[in-house]
Formats: C-alpha cells, structure tokens, sequence
C-alpha cells in the first residue's frame, strides 16, 4: 500500500474518532505499520493542513491526536453555537453536565464514576462548547485535571449564578443524582429549542 493511500486512512480514522481523538500507536496497530511511518504521515498531514485553505487541523493532547477546527475561524462557530437548533445537546452530554453542575469540581474519573461509562466524549463537547472548563487538579495521585461550570453554562441556561440550580431532592441516593438533574437540564434544553 502506498503512502498516499495510508496517509488517507489517517485522515479517515482522526476523522472517526471524533472528539476521543485516536493515538499514533492504536493508528500503527490499525494500519499495521510501525510507528515512525504514523509520525511520519501524521507530520504530512499536519504540513497539508497548515499550509492549504482547509478548515481543519490536527491538535495533539498528550498522546492523543484529534482533528479540530482552526481558531481564526472561531466567529463562524460561533455563530453555528448560538443558534439553539443546531446546538441540541446528545443525551450523554446533557448527563455529563449535569453531574459536573452538581458535583463540581470534578475530575473526568468521578464523573465516569457516576455515570458508569467512559465519559471522554461528552466532556471534550462540553470544553468545545465553552460549557464547563479545566479549573485546576485534585491533589491526589496523577493530580487529575478538575472541571467546572463556566460562564457561558450559566447564559445558556440564563442562571446569574450556579445558586440558582434547583436542589436536588434530601435523601437521594449518589446514583440517582445525575438522573434528577437530567431532567433539570432535558426541560431546559427543549425550552431553548422551541424558541
């Protein structure tokens, strides 16, 4: 197989892996070359990016590399986010942002806790959507990475302050608090959509 056609399949699998991103590692094992030619692709893809008229480039967090959109270009994301309809929230995100509402701050292993499944996703969306933000580490082993609530969650909800979520119900139980505020964040969600 050729050059050009594996370097295709990169871009095809930064593509799928969405906002969980894939390491150059899990490429190489998929792709079943080593890992110096993923670099290596990885490094042309990065120099097509830079240096055409695309509207994307690949970020590297950590190991992880993803595929994102350009910061000069931000104003038209923007605009994209402001619209209720087009921003309708998935299930899994909505979750998550409730446990984070409620809990913060948080690490991604205790929402994950929480919620019983991974949980990577739904937080990268909220980051991208300016919804929650990285507020420092817990002082524990590894030091994880902390999330809140940010401004923007409090005008998407038009809350002047995280006081103004509904308490959740005395004598709840820890797993049902993501289903109680769930439901907090569904109304409001649908609210916005019917504008």
């Amino acid at each position: 197989m050729r050059n050009v056609e594996h370097k295709a399949i990169v871009e095809g699998l930064l593509f799928a892996s969405g906002d969980t991103g894939i390491t150059a590692k899990q490429l190489a094992k998929i792709i079943e070359v080593n890992q110096a030619t993923i670099e290596y692709l990885l490094e042309e893809l990065r120099f097509d990016y830079d240096h055409t008229d695309r509207g994307i480039k690949i970020m590297q967090s950590h190991d992880t590399f993803h595929l994102t959109t350009k910061p000069q270009h931000s104003q038209y994301f923007q605009k994209l986010f402001e619209n209720p309809k087009m921003n309708r929230m998935s299930q899994a995100a909505l979750e998550t942002l409730a446990i984070i509402a409620y809990q913060q701050p948080i690490t991604r292993t205790e929402i994950e806790e929480i919620r019983g499944v991974k949980s990577d996703r739904s937080v990268q969306t909220l980051l991208a959507r300016s919804l929650i933000e990285e507020v420092g580490r817990r002082e524990t082993i590894g030091r994880p990475i902390l999330f809140s609530t940010s401004k923007e969650f409090l005008t998407y909800f038009g809350l002047s302050s995280i006081e103004e979520l509904p308490p959740l119900p005395e004598n709840l139980e820890e797993g049902n608090v993501e289903q109680e505020a769930d439901l907090f964040f569904e109304k409001f969600n649908q609210e916005l959509e019917n504008e």
